[in-house]
């Protein structure tokens, strides 16, 4: 024999049962409740007591011509709150990315580039986006790349010159590794260091695991050149903290050092080159808001202008 089946009752009770049912509860009757869903009033007792028929249970109890909650209609009204306001919150959202003020753009970069190369770049953007809204992270290595490819941000800053997965880059500067020195320290009169001059001096170092420092290493091995390694950092402005505060000379790259380039530290050029590089990460398959290609220029015009920086410094 054959039958129809019926549907699941969850298929069966619709937005719009929902949405009588919230009206009558904001309401307190179905007249108001028609009025504020521009029906009419048998329309949304009708809905309603379909709602109540599919459910198997009164939601009202009638008393006088009017409508009061029982205890079931004060449980559901609680849900179909917490609902209705994650729904309002989507719309917000949706209305709210159409306006201007609504842009935030996400970056995430390595610490020293948020701290030396990012704040300078986004007071050039908001010059000409005064509602932008930037929202950064400070990421190191690997994880940087590894969030890259996953496209979770709009824009990405490295020291890698190789696109991740995922990923399209664009070098933004090269430059070498500088020393930094206290202000007053004998070194301080040359223009170029040599290896040689760092011979058994105080040496403020990176970690052992940063690529730059076992760089700075090799170098000092192949030289032959012995340092007292006093203190060793994670960050390089920590490292300059600590120069300038008479702890010892150190090699930073060139970015670091122009931020914290002031009366107790002096920058000086090497003799010999660790390039030091920035990159920018694009994801291939996020969605472009219209502000990362004024960002990535506003970054250029800085990358830039660090590069006339630093070439003044060495003159």
């Amino acid at each position: 024999m054959t039958g129809t089946t019926e549907p699941p009752l969850a298929h069966r009770i619709t937005h719009r049962h929902i949405e009588v049912f919230r009206a009558v509860m904001t309401a307190g009757s179905a007249t108001g409740a028609a009025d504020l869903l521009h029906s009419s009033q048998p329309t949304v007792s009708r809905e309603l007591a379909r709602l109540e028929s599919l459910l198997g249970y009164a939601l009202f109890e009638r008393v006088q011509g009017r409508l009061r909650a029982n205890a079931r209609a004060l449980a559901l009204w609680d849900e179909v709150q917490r609902s209705w306001q994650g729904l309002e919150r989507v719309v917000d959202r949706a209305v709210a990315l159409g306006r201007d003020a609504a842009a935030q753009l996400s970056v995430l970069c390595l610490p020293a580039l948020a701290h030396a190369l990012l704040p300078a770049a986004t007071a050039r953007l908001a010059r000409d986006h005064v509602h932008l809204r930037l929202s950064v992270t400070p990421q190191e290595s690997p994880l940087l790349e590894e969030w890259m490819s996953a496209q979770r941000f709009d824009l990405g800053l490295c020291e890698q010159a190789t696109a991740p997965p995922g990923t399209r880059a664009e070098l933004l500067l090269t430059l070498d590794e500088v020393a930094v020195l206290p202000a007053g320290h004998p070194l301080s009169q040359r223009a170029v260091l040599e290896p040689e001059d760092f011979a058994d001096q105080p040496f403020v170092s990176l970690s052992a695991d940063d690529p730059y420092r076992r760089q700075i290493d090799t170098r000092f091995a192949e030289a032959g050149i012995t340092r007292s390694l006093r203190v060793e950092t994670h960050s390089a402005a920590a490292v300059c903290a600590m120069v300038e505060h008479g702890l010892g000379l150190a090699i930073v790259n060139p970015l670091t050092a122009l931020a914290e380039d002031g009366e107790r530290l002096v920058l000086r050029r090497l003799a010999f080159s660790i390039p030091f590089s920035v990159t920018a990460l694009l994801p291939l398959y996020r969605p472009p808001l219209p502000e990362v290609m004024p960002m990535l220029e506003a970054l250029r015009a800085e990358a830039s202008a660090i590069a006339r920086r630093l070439q003044h410094r060495a003159d």
